[in-house]
């Protein structure tokens, strides 16, 4: 019996050894018959959760802010009364003051904003803010406050440069107006209902944007269109960039209330200085005359006029006595660049004539008849022979 039980034993642990090399023999074989693959890429765990990190604008506030200036702009007694006296409709019958309306005449008054463009005290603003008065007070950021004299004023443009006597003030550093781009950040720096060394923050909305609001002389509208918060006093401060660069100087807003509601408008400062350095120098803006009557292509214009379209300016009409005419330039051309400049609006080509100076040379290209062609221009101002 014991025996019986000892071979039963002894079995079983045989069966148990032998199922476990069998087992052991199979996991080996397996192992053995799977390819050894290259290592998976990393694996990189994104957090989309989070919020993008803040924008400091506190380097570029802290540059431009002392070069921006807030002027007060009074029109004197004398200057009010003889204003009053042209707009009497009796006058030429009863005399200058037949009705004693001198003593009703109320000076007029106003606020603005304007930025140092040269450190010995020459300060660029609207022509708006200064248009009617004959006497400016400049307050600067550190609340010195100066007499200042208008050196000249551009109402097709709507620049003006005034002037203090002042030494070693902090001049803005200039940026370039062309660099900027749509979707980057700008502030605006001014004094807007007086709240003086004011900055709001916006994005870049637009470019060569016509608003049709310059109604004196052949205006130039280029404005770069921004959504940074201006208001009434902000016209002739600052637009900067992120780094605190003068890009523009603010002129308008477009409103149904005579306060923001969403877009802001300034001049491109490349434009701005050719303007401002002519008023410094001659008094007045010596503006360059191409001499055409032009229209932005687009689709139906060309459909109109039976032609390929081709994004650029078609000239409709030229000027016997202006530059275009003189250089080549025929009606039904189309103007695409100027010096390598692509152009694709009436208000890209006005800008880029207006930087330009009378004497100078510039490049055009143009397609006529569909064939491309690169004309050198010798610029003129308007009435020279």
């Amino acid at each position: 019996m014991n025996k019986f039980w000892s071979t039963l034993l002894a079995g079983a642990i045989g069966g148990l050894v032998a199922f476990g090399a069998l087992k052991w023999t199979e996991k080996s074989q397996l192992t053995a018959e799977v390819p050894a693959y290259p290592t998976p890429a990393k694996q990189v765990n994104y957090d989309y959760g989070r919020a993008p990190a803040t924008f400091d604008f506190t380097r570029a506030a802290e540059r431009a802010m002392p070069a921006v200036v807030h002027i007060k702009a009074m029109e004197s007694r004398e200057s009010a009364i003889q204003r009053n006296r042209q707009s009497n409709p009796f006058r030429f019958f009863f005399g200058d003051d037949f009705f004693g309306l001198d003593d009703y005449a109320r000076p007029r008054s106003g606020t603005g904003s304007g930025v140092i463009y040269t450190d010995d005290g020459y300060i660029l603003t609207n022509n708006h803010v200064v248009e009617f008065a004959d006497d400016f007070e400049v307050t600067l950021h550190d609340n010195r406050e100066f007499r200042a004299r208008l050196i000249g004023a551009d109402p097709s443009t709507d620049m003006a440069v005034l002037k203090i006597d002042a030494q070693n003030l902090p001049a803005i550093t200039l940026g370039n107006s062309d660099d900027v781009k749509v979707g980057e950040w700008v502030l605006a720096v001014g004094n807007p209902f007086d709240l003086t060394s004011t900055v709001t923050a916006g994005i870049v909305s637009a470019k060569s944007r016509d608003i049709n609001i310059i109604r004196k002389g052949a205006p130039i509208e280029a404005f770069i269109q921004t959504d940074a918060a201006v208001n009434p006093g902000n016209s002739g401060g600052a637009l900067v960039d992120a780094t605190g660069n003068l890009i523009g100087i603010n002129s308008a807003i477009a409103t149904p209330t005579g306060v923001f509601a969403g877009y802001s408008f300034a001049i491109p400062i490349n434009l701005a200085q050719r303007i401002a350095d002519d008023l410094i120098k001659y008094g007045v803006y010596k503006r360059a005359y191409l001499g055409v009557d032009i229209a932005t292509m687009d689709s139906n214009l060309a459909d109109e006029l039976n032609i390929p379209y081709a994004q650029g300016v078609w000239v409709k009409e030229i000027d016997t006595t202006g530059s275009a005419a003189r250089s080549g330039i025929r009606p039904n051309d189309i103007i695409t660049k100027v010096n390598g400049k692509n152009v694709t609006s009436v208000p890209e080509l006005q800008e880029l004539i207006g930087r330009s100076k009378a004497g100078e040379t510039i490049s055009i290209s143009l397609l006529r008849n569909g064939e491309k062609k690169d004309v050198a221009v010798k610029l003129k101002s308007r009435g020279e022979d």
